[in-house]
């Protein structure tokens, strides 16, 4: 066999190898979508722990389907505009599980915004919750992704939430 073949033929089975050794962590690296509900422990303490330091905004939320756990908030920003809309940001916390795995943790930045009505009261509201890149621990090692949340108003109020995460 000439040099030159020898050289394309390394070339060749060095490509290969390097595909072959990066699909696993592409296989590993897949988007999971999200999809639950969540309420409000309504007895702080008793579905979830006591809020961590600074994540005392709210009452916890109990968080069910995909994400299994407790969702606690910190408000950094808050204000309602003369048209009645409710503007709100911050950071949260969530402590749980993706679909049965291992517990951990991860955090996200949020956004909420609410229409009110006349009284002050909420008519609709959503928010957005970009997961923080390097905040996942435990069985979120790791995580990307976003939550996304649609309040559904009655008495009381409970939320449905979608989205999607990865783990790296």
């Amino acid at each position: 066999m000439s040099t030159t073949i020898r050289q394309q033929l390394k070339v060749v089975v060095f490509l290969l190898t390097s595909v072959l050794l990066a699909l696993p962590a592409t296989a590993h690296a897949a988007t999971s979508p999200l999809t639950g509900t969540a309420f409000f422990d309504s007895s702080p303490g008793t579905l979830c722990a006591e809020p961590p330091s600074g994540y005392d905004s709210y009452p916890a939320l109990v968080m069910r389907g995909s994400l299994v756990g407790c969702w606690y908030t910190h408000i950094e920003t808050a204000r309602t505009t003369r048209g009645g809309v409710y503007l709100e940001s911050g950071t949260e916390l969530l402590v749980g599980r993706l679909d049965g795995g291992p517990d951990g943790t991860f955090t996200t930045t949020y956004k909420f915004e609410a229409k009110l009505d006349a009284a002050g009261a909420e008519v609709r509201g959503r928010c957005q919750h970009p997961i923080v890149r390097g905040s996942g621990t435990g069985g979120f090692a790791g995580a990307t992704g976003r939550v996304d949340f649609k309040d559904i108003i009655g008495d009381p109020i409970t939320y449905v939430y979608r989205g999607h995460i990865s783990l790296r």
